[in-house]
This record gives structure tokens, C-alpha cells and sequence, in this order.
């Protein structure tokens, strides 16, 4: 009799459990302003800064700092040949941007004054770049030479080096960890995530994204210890065990994703063909894309305040070009808004 009620009890439990995910699972994501910002460059990532609410957008050969409320350029920071990404570290006060031109540069600035510290030399197409608190150490990959590079964020702005590369095996694009010394990096033309055990210095496992392929965009929920990774041959996002690899989910979304990304329970994937996929988890280890938002063309990274809840997608108007492609129109650069 007590095993049957055991058995009942869970039931129940179970059945609740997916009521409450039906019941958070936000379906009203729009649009709501856009943000002109203008100035000369192409885009990669987006990084907030949820404490002081502000965008830090590469910008090719400078990088913009954004108030993310009314689009005011705060300050812009000259001197990079192929800015990438952006990583702050506010308790020390400083921010770095990945400068993959030439040999490869890591910029170091001050998150107050916007002025530049130094920089230090890294690898050619330095790329993804994040800050680790957990191993105390700011995380760069590198596309062309394969390796995960590091650095303490208190490193000496103009004589430091970087600590010796892990190599990866693959070309890396982007990366995310789990806060206990595991670093989950995806290899584009391996289609697979490598899992780098940051203490031992070397990759521990190797696990495959298919049905997915050519991995990009990636983000973890720690707390349900799940990778979320946005690929574009086939157009998939991945939901993946950060424990196991096993593939959980397998979710179509749009042409050419960059980034993926985890708020409040949620996922999403933003897509160059001027689509967002809003994904949930609809029952106990189901997920399913319950929204798309219909966002303009180009699209492609992002970034989400914590705080506010508020999704900053930076993109431009286009044109056809000269040679038959599409390009952005001189000075129509703008962030968009996206809330529930």
C-alpha cells in the first residue's frame, strides 16, 4: 500500500511540476524600441552590464558603450583592427575586448572612464570572451589556432602574459561555464563541445551536438546544469546534459544563429534571418520553442540584463551592395529592445 501511494504521490508531483512550467512559460516577447545609435562598423558580441545598465557593442576597429534605457553613446574605444567580444570584471573596475586582427591583442579599459589601460598579446582571432569567477580568470578562444587562452583580470595592463593555452582540437567559437571549474567550449568544425576541466588544464570529453551541427552560439543554466547551443548546419538549438552530453532536445529555429542565451527559466536563439527563438521547458525534460519574436534582419548576437529582463539585439538597415549581397547602410547601426 505504501509503494502505491509513493507512486501516487509522484504522479502528482510530476503533474504539477509541468503545470507550474506551462504556466511560466512566457509567450509575449516583442519588440518594444529600438535604439538609433549610428556610427561606422560592422558588430559581434553584445555584453550588459546589468548593474549600470549599459551595452559594450564591438564595433570593428572601436567598441561603443551604450545606455541601454536611452541609446546614449557613453564612450567609444578606439585602436582595435577586429574587435570580437567583451568581458567586465566590475570589482576590479576594469573590461577587456578580444582584438582578433593581426596577431591577436587582448584590450584593457577602465569601466569608468572608458580609457584604455594597455594590452596585452594573445592569439590571432581571439574571439569568444568571457570572465570566470570561479577559476578567477578571464577566458578567451581562439578560431584559428584552436585554444583556450587566460588570464587573471588583474593582470599587469602592458607587460602581462597570458597563462599557457589549452589546446581544443577544433576551431572554438564560443564558450560558458559552470561556476565549479568546467569550461564548455563549441568547436564549429568538429560539431561538438569540448569540456575542458580547467584545474587539470586539459579537454576531459568531447560530445557530439547532433542532430545539430556546426555549433556556435552557447549558454548554461547552472542551477539545471543544462548547455543551450544555437547551430546552424542543420538550423537546431541543442539542449544538452552539462553532466552527461546527453542531448535532450533538439528544437528547429532560424538561418544563422550566433548566439544563444538563459534567462528566468528560458532560452533563446537569435537568428540573422531577423528571427528570435524563444524555447521552454513545457514538461519535465520536454522543451519546446513557444514564441518566435519577428525581429529585423541581421539580428544575429545579443545580450540580456538580468535585472530587467530586457533583450538588446544590435543590428542596421540593409541594402544590396555591389555585389549582389545584402550589406548595412552607412551610419543606420541600432539596438533593439525585445521584453515581455
Amino acid at each position: 500500500m505504501r509503494t502505491k501511494q509513493l507512486a501516487v504521490t509522484k504522479s502528482l508531483v510530476l503533474l504539477l511540476l509541468a503545470a507550474s512550467l506551462q504556466v511560466l512559460a512566457q509567450t509575449n516577447w516583442s519588440v518594444v524600441k529600438t535604439l538609433p545609435i549610428g556610427g561606422q562598423g560592422s558588430w559581434d558580441y553584445l555584453t550588459v552590464d546589468p548593474a549600470n545598465h549599459r551595452l559594450f557593442v564591438p564595433r570593428s576597429t572601436h567598441t561603443m558603450i551604450i545606455d541601454a534605457n536611452s541609446g546614449k553613446t557613453l564612450g567609444d574605444i578606439p585602436g582595435q583592427k577586429i574587435a570580437h567580444g567583451v568581458a567586465i570584471v566590475p570589482e576590479l573596475g576594469r573590461g577587456f575586448i578580444t582584438d582578433g586582427g593581426g596577431d591577436g591583442a587582448i584590450i584593457i579599459f577602465d569601466l569608468k572612464t572608458f580609457a584604455t589601460l594597455g594590452k596585452i598579446s594573445a592569439q590571432s582571432d581571439a574571439d569568444g570572451i568571457i570572465y570566470d569567477p570561479s577559476v578567477g580568470r578571464v577566458l578567451v578562444v581562439s578560431g584559428d589556432n584552436g585554444v583556450l587562452m587566460s588570464f587573471k583580470p588583474d593582470i599587469d595592463p602592458t607587460s602581462g602574459k597570458i597563462d599557457t593555452p589549452i589546446n581544443l582540437g577544433g576551431k572554438p567559437e564560443f564558450l560558458a561555464a559552470d561556476g565549479k571549474g568546467k569550461i564548455y567550449i563549441n568547436l564549429q568544425d568538429k560539431d561538438e563541445v569540448a569540456v575542458v576541466d580547467f584545474k587539470a588544464g586539459k579537454v576531459v570529453a568531447r560530445w557530439p551536438v547532433a542532430p545539430g551541427g556546426s555549433p556556435v552560439g552557447m549558454a548554461i543554466d547552472t542551477k539545471t546544469h543544462r548547455l543551450f547551443i544555437g547551430c546552424r548546419k542543420p538550423q537546431k538549438l541543442i539542449v544538452m546534459s552539462a553532466d552527461t552530453g546527453k542531448v535532450l532536445s533538439d528544437l528547429p529555429i532560424g538561418a544563422g544563429v550566433d548566439a544563444t542565451k538563459v534567462d528566468a527559466g528560458q532560452a533563446f536563439a537569435s537568428c540573422r534571418d531577423g528571427s528570435l527563438a524563444v524555447a521552454s521547458e513545457t514538461s519535465p525534460g520536454k522543451f519546446e520553442i513557444v514564441q518566435t519574436v519577428k525581429t529585423p534582419q541581421g539580428a544575429r548576437t545579443m545580450g540580456i540584463d538580468p535585472t530587467t529582463h530586457r533583450i538588446y539585439l544590435p543590428t542596421a538597415e540593409f541594402e544590396t551592395g555591389p555585389t549582389g549581397k545584402a550589406a548595412a547602410k552607412p551610419g543606420t547601426f541600432m539596438i533593439v529592445v525585445v521584453a515581455g
